[in-house]
């Protein structure tokens, strides 16, 4: 698992063995992030749902974000990302949170979120009660951009409380769903087989 562009391209991240985590393929974080900088993203602070190893925030912060809260659940993985944000020298601007989403959700700083970045487990039941939340917390600037990464088995409405579906791009057994406040996007969503 490596950072994919910016500043720290090509820096190699540390990953747990076995099964605890499911990292977003390179393939997929780079379309995702070419996606992104076609929105002028990512930019100011950025939040990292569901963390695991940290990658996506550090890639966040290799482009361009300021800052990156990191909200992961399992001790260990909150260990590997503290280590991943060390090898990059990134450890003064991103601050691990040991908690659960729902927790960290309800609970929101002060000052909101320029990009939110969530890519749960795929059999999570809870995936859209979750989103909605999220759009319902305040934690997503007005401006924002919330990124979903999920299954491409798994259909999402295209408004989950506040936050209404932009663009959606599939890449194999996997999809990313762009989310914002209050818009709507009415081109069709794209898919890439692959």
């Amino acid at each position: 698992m490596r950072v994919t562009g910016g500043e720290l391209r090509g820096h190699t991240l540390k990953s747990p063995t076995g099964r605890q985590t499911r990292p977003m393929s390179d393939r997929l974080k780079l379309a995702l992030f070419s996606m992104l900088a076609a929105q002028d993203q990512p930019r100011g602070r950025v939040l990292d749902l569901y963390a695991g190893t940290g990658a996506l925030g550090i890639e966040a912060l290799s482009r361009g974000a300021e800052r990156s809260d990191f909200v992961e659940q399992n001790a260990g993985m909150c260990g590997v990302i503290r280590d991943n944000l060390a090898h990059t020298k990134l450890t003064g601007r991103g601050a691990v949170h040991r908690q659960s989403v729902s927790s960290y959700i309800a609970h929101p700083p002060v000052e909101p979120y320029d990009l939110i970045i969530m890519d749960p487990p795929y059999p999570d039941p809870d995936i859209s009660a979750t989103v909605q939340a999220v759009g319902e917390s305040g934690l997503l600037a007005p401006d924002g951009l919330l990124v979903l990464g999920h299954s491409s088995r798994r259909e999402f409405e295209e408004r989950l409380g506040p936050l209404v579906l932009d663009r959606k791009r599939c890449h194999g057994d996997s999809c990313i769903s762009f989310y914002v406040p209050g818009r709507f996007n009415s081109e069709d969503t794209e898919t890439t087989e692959g």
